[in-house]
């Protein structure tokens, strides 16, 4: 067992008994639906973390940096879903400022991840990495500046669609797009198009939301809070997952 996976397991263990210390002073009612959600979802990222970190080991060097970020990215969630279950018991809400902090964190690491599986299979260029993250970057500023009111709603729903479409151009149509379709291995081609199904319906829960619940008010937001930990769930984990599967198929399980 190497040293990062050893660190790995470490890290999702001690963060999981401090915060299971702190759940006699921090009690989840049984009827209460969206505190549920931020628990199953919490232990759901929890169980990636360790299975990425685990198996990042067991795949070839060159998809080891991918699976890696899978879970950083599953762990980044998980002591985030913590801490706002946690809020949300004390208060019955959860501030928008939380949610987007974990947003402004794990997107821009799902479009790293992109980059780092196209560099598993070809060369690739140094700017194709900086126009996914500065897209994603762009995409969810702009959606909390206008969420929060600090400008207008709609100003900040136009700019989340403009980063939005940006990244889409970019994994479609644009380099990275391109250098999928030449690379010649069937594994990550199919890997590749299913990511590009989670950023394209699974980030459009997003904007979406942020129409019907911050523009026209026309979800509340217990529902809202349901819907995106859900949709985050799914996001992240079946992300980091299709990552792993792409590494197992292209490389083989190393022993």
């Amino acid at each position: 067992m190497n040293k990062l996976k050893i660190f790995g397991l470490a890290f999702v263990i001690v963060v999981s008994l401090s915060r299971t210390a702190n759940a006699e002073t921090i009690l989840l009612a049984s009827d209460d639906f969206v505190g549920i959600t931020y628990w199953v979802i919490s232990m759901g990222m929890l169980a990636a973390t360790a299975f990425f970190f685990i198996e990042r080991s067991s795949v070839s060097p060159a998809w080891k940096a991918s699976v890696t970020v899978s879970g950083l990215i599953t762990g980044i969630a998980f002591i985030h879903y913590m801490y706002m279950r946690d809020i949300w018991v004390q208060n019955g809400d959860v501030p928008t400022l939380y949610r987007y902090i974990e947003w402004l964190i794990t997107m821009p690491l799902q479009m790293v991840v992109f980059y780092l599986i196209l560099g598993a299979v070809r060369k690739v260029s140094s700017g194709m990495f900086w126009r996914l993250l500065i897209g994603s970057l762009v995409m969810v500023i702009g959606g909390y500046l206008g969420e929060a009111e600090i400008w207008p709603k709609m100003l900040g729903f136009v700019i989340w669609i403009a980063g939005w479409i940006y990244v889409l151009y970019e994994i479609f149509s644009g380099e990275a797009g391109r250098s999928a379709a030449k690379s010649g291995n069937k594994s990550f081609a199919t890997a590749f198009s299913a990511l590009r199904m989670i950023v394209t319906i699974g980030w459009a829960v997003y904007p979406l939301g942020y129409v019907f619940g911050t523009v026209t008010g026309g979800v509340d937001a217990n529902s809202l809070n349901v819907i995106y930990n859900l949709i985050d769930f799914i996001n992240k984990i079946a992300f980091g997952l299709i990552i792993w599967a792409a590494a197992v198929s292209s490389g083989g399980r190393v022993r």
